[in-house]
C-alpha cells in the first residue's frame, strides 16, 4: 500500500485518509474517491490529497475485516456488517464466553495490521452483547498476512466460543448450630436464589439439618431424588478442612471431594466434589453475601456445562483478588463495612431513547395517525413505543403534544417516561427540545424515534447501540438500507447543545453534514427504516394495518 500526498490525476480509486470538507459536501475518511469526488476537490482548489493507494495483492480494510470475522465465527455468535475496517462480534444468547487467550495473542502478533480485541475470558455475557471486536488498522492488509490470520482463527481449538447457561435445578442444605441466627440463614437462602436464578437456574426448597456429616448426607440424598443437579452446602460453621463436616457429608453420600481452597478471595474455602456425576460443593462463607466471590466463577462454569477440575481452580488466581487491597488488613467484620473503593467497571453504554409523539397527524386528519390501530387493536404509537422497549435503551421518553390525553392513555401502564411540548404546534424541533430536556443526568447517547415508524424492531436499535462509541469516532450511529439513510438515529451527547439549538419543523439531521466524520452508517436489511406513515392509504399496505379505515 502506498500511502501519502497523491496528486488528484492519480487519485482515482485512492482511499481518502482524512476527511475534507468542501464548499458543497463533506469527503469522510475512508471514501474511495471517483470521478465526482475528484472533480468536487478541483473545483474547490485542491491540487492533492492525504490517501492510500492499494497496491497488487492488498486487501482492503472492510474486506480483511470481513474475512477475519468469518473465520472466527462460531455457533451461537453473531456479527455486524464491515465498517471502517471494524467488524463486531455479539452473543446470541446469554452464556459463558470461552476465549483462547493464547491463540488471540497469537493472532495479534501475526502484524500490526490485524487486531483483535475481546472481553475477558469465562466472562458471563447478555443476549445481543457484544464479545469482541476486530479492527483493521490500516486501510487495507497485505494478503499473504491475511492468509496467516485465517488459518489460525480457523484452528480446530475456537479462539472464541459462548456456552450458554442452562436451565439447572440446584439443591441446597443448610446446617445449623445452636445459636445460629435465622436471618443468617434467610440470607444465605435469598443470595444462593438470585445467584442461581441470574444463571437461568431453579433452586428447590432448601434442606435444614443439624451441622453433623449423617444429617447432611441425608439431606444431599433427598435433593438427589427431587432432581437437584448442582449439590451445595452452606455450613453453620466455615469448612476448614477436606473432612469436616460439609465435604464428610458428601463423602457419606457416596460422593468424593476433588479439591479443597481457591486462590480466589473471597472464596478461599471452597470445597468442590461430586457425587455420582453430580457437581457437590460446601460454600465458603462469603457465599452468604450477594456480593462477587469466588462461588459465583464455579457456578458460572457449571451452569455453561463446562468441567470444574482442581487445574480449572487452581488457575483462577490470576484476577482472583475480588476484594479492594485496602480492605484486607482490616479485621474482616470492618472491612465487610468498609466503602468500596472507586473502580471503574465494564458497563454498556447508557443509551436513552425518545419517542417523538407529539404531531398533529394533518396529512391523516380528522384522525390521529398515532392512535389508528393495527390488526390487534394496538395504536400505533403504542406499537412504536412496544418496539422500543424491546431493545437495551432506557429510559424511554415519550414525547406528547397534540391530544396528549389521548396519547398517554394508550401508552398506559408502558415503564415510559413522559414529557410534554407546550410548543408543539412549532414544529418537530420543539417536540425534540422537549424530549431532550427530559432525559435524565448520566447517559452517554439518545436514540430520537419517530412515532410514526411502527416498523423498526428493538434488535435493530440494539445494532445502532452496538455500533455507536463517540470515543472511537462513532458518535451518530444511522441505519442505511442500500445507502439510503433512515431513521432511527442515535446521537452522543455531546451534540445536545447544537440540538437544542435548532428551529422549526426540522429535527437534527442536518447535522449529518456537519459531523460526517462522527458517523458510522449501519447498513440493514430490510426498509423499515426508510417507512413512516402519513396516509391512511400508505399505512393500509403496511404489515399488520391492512384493517386501517
Amino acid at each position: 500500500m502506498i500511502f501519502g500526498p497523491t496528486p488528484l490525476a492519480e487519485a482515482r480509486g485512492a482511499v481518502l485518509a482524512h476527511t475534507v470538507r468542501l464548499n458543497r459536501r463533506v469527503l469522510k475518511k475512508g471514501t474511495v474517491l471517483e470521478a465526482a469526488d475528484i472533480a468536487a476537490l478541483q473545483e474547490d482548489g485542491h491540487a492533492s490529497v492525504v490517501a492510500a493507494r492499494l497496491e497488487s495483492g492488498d486487501v482492503p480494510e472492510n474486506e480483511a475485516a470481513d474475512r477475519v470475522a468469518r473465520a472466527l465465527l462460531g455457533p451461537l455468535l453473531t456479527r455486524s456488517r464491515a465498517s471502517t475496517g471494524r467488524v463486531n462480534l455479539f452473543a446470541e444468547t446469554a452464556g459463558l464466553l470461552v476465549v483462547d487467550a493464547e491463540a488471540v495473542n497469537r493472532l495479534n502478533r501475526i502484524d500490526e495490521s490485524i487486531t483483535l480485541a475481546t472481553l475477558a475470558p469465562y466472562l458471563p455475557v447478555r443476549a445481543r452483547e457484544m464479545v469482541a471486536t476486530i479492527k483493521i488498522i490500516p486501510f487495507a492488509v497485505p494478503g499473504g498476512v491475511l492468509d496467516v490470520a485465517e488459518s489460525l482463527a480457523q484452528q480446530a481449538r475456537p479462539l472464541l466460543s459462548l456456552h450458554p447457561f442452562q436451565p439447572l435445578k440446584v439443591g441446597l442444605v443448610l446446617t445449623e448450630l445452636p445459636g445460629f441466627k435465622e436471618k443468617v440463614m434467610e440470607g444465605a437462602v435469598e443470595a444462593t436464589r438470585d445467584r442461581v436464578e441470574a444463571l437461568c437456574g431453579t433452586l428447590l426448597p432448601p434442606e435444614r439439618c443439624r451441622h453433623e456429616a449423617s444429617p447432611v448426607s441425608d439431606a444431599l440424598t433427598r435433593l438427589r431424588r427431587a432432581g437437584a443437579q448442582i449439590l451445595l452446602v452452606a455450613g453453620a460453621s466455615a469448612v476448614v478442612d477436606r473432612r469436616d463436616v460439609g465435604p464428610a457429608g458428601i463423602v457419606r453420600a457416596g460422593g468424593a471431594i476433588d479439591h479443597f481452597g481457591m486462590p480466589v478471595d473471597p472464596g478461599n474455602l471452597i470445597c468442590l466434589g461430586h457425587i455420582d456425576g453430580t457437581p457437590a460443593l460446601v460454600l465458603p462463607g462469603c457465599a452468604r453475601s450477594p456480593k462477587l466471590n469466588g462461588i459465583d466463577w464455579v457456578l458460572q462454569r457449571l451452569f455453561a456445562g463446562l468441567a470444574v477440575r482442581p487445574a480449572d481452580v487452581m488457575g483462577m488466581g490470576v484476577g482472583g483478588l475480588l476484594k479492594e487491597i485496602d480492605t484486607r488488613p482490616l479485621p474482616r467484620a470492618e472491612a465487610a463495612n468498609a466503602p468500596v473503593p472507586a473502580q471503574a467497571p465494564r458497563r454498556a453504554r447508557r443509551v436513552a431513547a425518545l419517542v417523538l409523539a407529539a404531531g398533529r397527524s394533518r396529512r391523516m386528519a380528522p384522525l390521529n395517525k398515532l392512535l389508528v390501530p393495527d390488526n390487534e387493536s394496538v395504536p400505533m404509537v403504542a406499537r412504536v413505543v412496544d418496539n422500543v422497549l424491546g431493545s437495551h435503551a432506557r429510559p424511554v421518553v415519550v414525547v406528547t403534544g397534540h391530544e396528549r390525553e389521548r396519547v398517554e392513555a394508550a401508552l398506559a401502564g408502558r415503564p415510559v417516561l413522559f414529557a410534554h411540548a407546550e410548543d408543539y404546534a412549532e414544529g418537530l424541533s420543539a417536540s425534540l427540545k422537549a424530549g431532550l430536556a427530559a432525559l435524565p443526568p448520566g447517559l452517554d447517547g439518545v436514540v430520537v424515534c419517530l412515532g410514526d415508524m411502527p416498523l423498526v424492531a428493538g434488535p435493530l436499535i440494539d445494532r445502532l447501540i452496538a455500533a455507536f462509541d463517540p470515543e472511537e469516532g462513532r458518535a451518530i450511529a444511522m441505519p442505511t438500507f442500500r445507502g439510503k439513510q433512515g431513521n432511527p438515529m442515535l446521537w452522543s451527547l455531546e451534540f445536545l447543545p447544537e440540538m437544542m439549538g435548532i428551529t422549526g419543523d426540522v429535527g437534527a439531521r442536518h447535522l449529518v453534514g456537519k459531523h460526517a466524520d462522527r458517523v458510522v452508517e449501519v447498513e440493514v436489511a430490510d426498509d423499515a427504516v426508510l417507512k413512516d406513515f402519513d396516509t391512511a392509504d400508505a399505512l393500509r399496505k403496511a404489515p399488520g394495518f391492512s384493517t386501517v379505515a
